[in-house]
């Protein structure tokens, strides 16, 4: 009889955890060739189009970080949940969270100092965020609810409860359409190259990169975290308040998410629609998973699948290549590096007995 034994490798060098996110990309970006010829696109003349959209110009270029802002900050958020074990599915509605709050304040900031109006709506919204996903946080450790069903369910939540405002009070007047009123003018992000969209939300996400790496490496709620997520059971007996890293892991990743949608609202919308969101939190986990729960994994992740939704529109006006093709190029990506890390942390040894 022969029996299947999958055996847990030992921990990869640190250049492993470098190449495989790489790696993943080089393949994915080889199989995504199926699709694009399926699809009856030359294929040089597609990954021309694809990356030159994306990059080409200075207004691609600066497209393409104005895309990757949210999705660096979704995918930061679930790393930063991941990497504790508390499995937060939910930024997408932490995301809408943080947008609700900043439009209910932006909308109504008018007589606040100009100085001040930035400041309280972005912290507002991160933590409009962080409270929305600390709910399943305080039901795991409280009640043992399951935090994937929790944070996925909550996402629907936030939005029936985001449309009801939107169809009541918070409709623009006068509308028959489910948005609100714009907000005020010092509740915008400035934008800092002329002739641009290239706002203050970017250096946010780039700061927040930063900031979740030394909090990870360099502090000891980091090393709290990764104990938790490592074994839960052996670092409470170490001492370790278990509950309490997994709400405030919660709260910082809900926080993140939600200073997502602040910049969705602030920079680039300027009102609360229904689909001011994309899908940017669920594509928020597949770029966490393809960084290796690293914030500069997550990082160069967004920047690449920000490179494939923007370079995807071009690629399709010059090669009749449809632009779901990005859809597809991203799923290929968490499907590939699952797969790496799957025999790269994983051993299967045939036993016979």
């Amino acid at each position: 009889m022969i029996r299947l034994r999958i055996i847990k490798r030992k921990p990869l060098p640190a250049w492993a955890k470098i190449v495989i996110p790489i790696a993943a990309i080089v393949v994915t970006l080889i199989l995504s060739a199926i699709p694009i010829l399926l699809a009856g696109g030359q294929l040089w003349k597609s990954y021309f189009y694809l990356f030159y959209g994306a990059l080409g110009t200075r207004f691609n270029l600066l497209e393409t970080f104005v895309k990757a802002s949210p999705l660096i900050l979704t995918g930061l958020a679930v790393a930063f949940a991941f990497r504790a074990k508390f499995w937060n599915i939910g930024a997408e509605g932490q995301l809408l969270a943080g947008a609700l709050m900043a439009t209910v304040l932006g909308v109504h900031m008018g007589s606040v100092p100009r100085l001040f109006v930035l400041p309280i709506i972005i912290v507002a919204g991160f933590l409009a965020g962080g409270i929305w996903a600390a709910i399943p946080g305080i039901l795991k450790t409280k009640l043992k609810v399951d935090d994937v069903v929790s944070t996925l369910l909550l996402n629907y939540v936030m939005w029936h409860i985001m449309g009801a405002l939107l169809f009541g009070p918070l409709q623009q007047p006068g509308s028959s359409w489910p948005r609100s009123a714009a907000i005020v003018d010092a509740a915008r992000y400035p934008m800092l190259l002329p002739r641009s969209r290239f706002h203050l939300g970017i250096i946010i996400a780039f700061f927040a990169v930063f900031v979740i790496w030394f909090m990870n490496h360099k502090t000891t709620f980091g090393y709290r975290s990764k104990a938790v997520g490592v074994n839960i059971r052996a670092a409470h007996f170490g001492g370790i308040n278990t509950t309490a890293v997994i709400v405030w892991t919660a709260l910082i990743s809900g926080g993140l998410a939600g200073l997502a949608g602040v910049g969705e609202l602030c920079a680039i919308q300027y009102r609360l629609i229904m689909d001011i969101s994309p899908g940017y939190g669920y594509t928020g986990i597949v770029i966490a998973m393809l960084g290796n729960l690293h914030p500069v994994g997550v990082l160069f992740s967004a920047l690449f699948f920000s490179v494939i939704i923007v370079g995807a529109q071009t690629m399709s006006r010059m090669t009749g290549v449809p632009t779901y093709i990005a859809e597809v190029i991203q799923g290929m990506a968490l499907m590939v590096m699952l797969i790496f890390l799957l025999f790269t942390e994983y051993k299967i040894r045939v036993m016979k007995k």
